[in-house]
């Protein structure tokens, strides 16, 4: 059940306390690929989840609009790519959660598709949870999947999914620009110690990794893990005890 798509009263009447709130990234993904890649896949999987939850167990959650900008400052030196600070990007986040438990949604997983959201995330979910504001865990979609591919940033993993998702954003023609400018790690790392904290440090087009291999194949077998994944964790979320005295048990 997506939020917006619907009115006041049907969510009024919607019979359930779960929600997904989906969150990305506006931030480039090499030559070949669109800024809103992470956006798009969070969505995607939170939708499809939903769906999937929906038919297993006759209950329908909430899917929030998506979070579009993260905490995403390394890509600044590549044009288009937007950012808040950790403290804005956990104060927004905790206030939707805040909102959606308001109207009885307080069982909420955060769908993320940025890496950069990860710390960030965890800390807001904690003290969500622990104050008691609304169960809330995040969901960090390439955690839990084994792609075929290396992952990279806007490598064949991340291609994949927007093959599958959205072909005609994806810049098929440019994959040997971004394979020629690629970086191979995330970071300039001396003993383990990285040295680097902007992208453009490490990566001239912009992307880790060769896109080239990615298929739209690939990219709906991982849409289908993710949300499969993503259901096994709603299931257990709405299983969970959990009170504003003593918080999940």
């Amino acid at each position: 059940m997506n939020l917006d798509e619907h009115t006041w009263t049907d969510i009024r009447d919607a019979d359930t306390d779960l929600a997904l709130l989906p969150v990305g990234s506006t931030e480039q993904h090499g030559p070949h690929a669109p800024l809103g890649v992470d956006m798009a896949s969070a969505e995607a999987i939170a939708e499809a989840a939903a769906e999937r939850y929906a038919d297993e167990h006759g209950e329908d959650p909430v899917v929030a609009p998506a979070v579009p900008v993260g905490v995403a400052e390394e890509h600044r030196a590549f044009d288009g790519s937007l950012w808040v600070s950790e403290d804005t990007f956990r104060s927004y986040v905790a206030d939707v959660c805040r909102s959606l438990a308001h109207h009885g949604f307080d069982r909420v997983v955060v769908v993320n598709g940025h890496g950069g959201n990860t710390g960030a995330l965890r800390e807001v979910c904690a003290r969500l949870t622990r104050d008691g504001d609304c169960y809330a865990v995040p969901f960090t979609w390439f955690d839990v999947v084994a792609p075929e591919f290396e992952l990279g940033h806007g490598g064949p993993t991340e291609t994949s999914m927007m093959l599958h998702l959205a072909p005609e954003l994806v810049r098929e023609d440019r994959y040997e620009e971004a394979a020629a400018g690629a970086g191979h790690e995330f970071g300039v790392f001396v003993d383990d110690t990285n040295l680097a904290y902007d992208f453009d440090e490490f990566s001239e087009s912009g992307n880790l990794a060769d896109p080239t291999p990615a298929t739209a194949a690939e990219g709906e077998r991982l849409l289908t893990s993710a949300a499969d994944a993503c259901v096994r964790v709603l299931t257990a979320l709405a299983e969970r005890e959990w009170g504003v005295d003593d918080g999940p048990n």
